[in-house]
């Protein structure tokens, strides 16, 4: 069960309760399901309680414990626990997450992709900007893997080296030579200076990382190789999980999505910390066919690449876990935190490659 599926089963769960006469409220058009705070448990927590108890005229406690049962009892939750002033803490089934990772490794790159064509036709346009054309090289990639048919042009011919060394792809240019059509524009603020120094990889992550209505910053951080730079921490991660496959191979085990617990189960010594980020971990994981979706709706790649970012820093605590240490023998807690680390891995390479940035094994 992905986060939105499980912000469904909120919401159906307080429509119960409001059909059933034991709380009178308007139902709310979301549920926040978010990683469980300080003192939480499970694998998610919902604030939904805390949100309906003014309106219901009831303390958020009771609020909480009226909606526990109806939400108990949807297919694929194991648990629900009631903490702090009203938090609806979450745990799944066990197979959940086993099937997460599990599809995440069939699918391959792929995962997240529309399962076949969709009837939607997007004409998108751009102003011959070089940070227009990236956007929208990138917005027709993403709307591609969800099914969509889309055609691109610009308003004239693009220089050369933007292809050569941006990888950009033009349907048509310039648009003048084709029957007037309704398009969508796309005009991020331009950026202020040429990004074509930086490379293929950075200087698309500097004009994609920033939010359209952002001015982007074209300057050598994106290149450094350290935490301070986001597309350093993405790409590293990545090529961390496919070291990590070589090494485990060495070692004569290979990954198997056996138990989330075990993936989530912290060595000795390991802090909750660990924890927290492995749950973290999943729900990014699971939440990356919805930012798919987002972002092709609302033409914004930024969205991608920020979400690329938090699996990134999400997995930064599995995986110095993920190998034995010293004389330890591989386990199946061995095998199941590699499986983790290789559906990691796997989403960040399928996302850099809709932005059009390489994803390598060696960094």
């Amino acid at each position: 069960m992905t986060p939105v599926e499980l912000s469904r089963s909120v919401l159906c769960a307080v429509r119960r309760a409001v059909d059933e006469g034991e709380l009178a409220v308007a139902v709310p058009e979301r549920a926040m399901v978010t990683v469980p705070g300080p003192g939480g448990c499970g694998d998610y927590a919902t604030n939904i309680a805390l949100q309906l108890a003014r309106p219901a005229g009831q303390p958020a406690l009771r609020v909480a414990e009226i909606l526990r049962p109806h939400l108990a009892g949807v297919r694929g939750v194991a648990d629900v626990v009631v903490t702090g002033p009203g938090f609806l803490n979450i745990s799944l089934g066990a197979a959940a997450p086993v099937a997460l990772v599990e599809e995440i490794l069939r699918r391959g790159e792929r995962y997240g992709y529309a399962h076949g064509p969709s009837a939607d036709f997007v004409p998108l346009s751009c102003p011959r900007e070089v940070r227009a054309v990236v956007v929208m090289d990138a917005v027709a990639r993403i709307l591609r893997s969800q099914g969509a048919a889309v055609r691109t042009r610009c308003e004239a011919e693009l220089p050369s080296e933007w292809a050569d060394i941006l990888g950009v792809r033009v349907d048509a240019q310039p648009a003048r030579q084709h029957p007037a059509l309704p398009h969508y524009t796309v005009r991020p603020v331009p950026a202020p200076v040429d990004p074509l120094p930086l490379g293929r990889d950075a200087a698309r992550w500097a004009l994609l990382h920033p939010a359209g209505h952002d001015r982007p910053r074209i300057t050598d951080d994106h290149l450094v190789q350290r935490e301070s730079n986001p597309l350093f921490r993405v790409r590293y991660a990545h090529a961390r999980t496919r070291a990590l496959s070589r090494n485990a191979a060495d070692l004569g085990f290979h990954a198997e999505p056996e138990s989330p617990g075990q993936a989530g189960e912290p060595s000795a010594g390991a802090s909750m910390e660990y924890v927290h980020d492995v749950h973290h971990l999943f729900a990014s994981l699971a939440d990356h066919p919805r930012v798919l979706a987002q972002s092709a709706a609302d033409r914004a790649p930024d969205r991608l690449a920020r979400h690329l970012v938090s699996v990134a820093d999400a997995a930064a605590s599995l995986l110095p876990a993920v190998l034995p240490r010293g004389a330890e023998k591989p386990s199946a807690t061995h095998r199941a935190r590699l499986a983790l680390a290789e559906a990691a891995g796997t989403v960040l390479a399928g996302g850099l490659s809709l932005l059009g940035i390489d994803a390598p094994d060696h960094l």
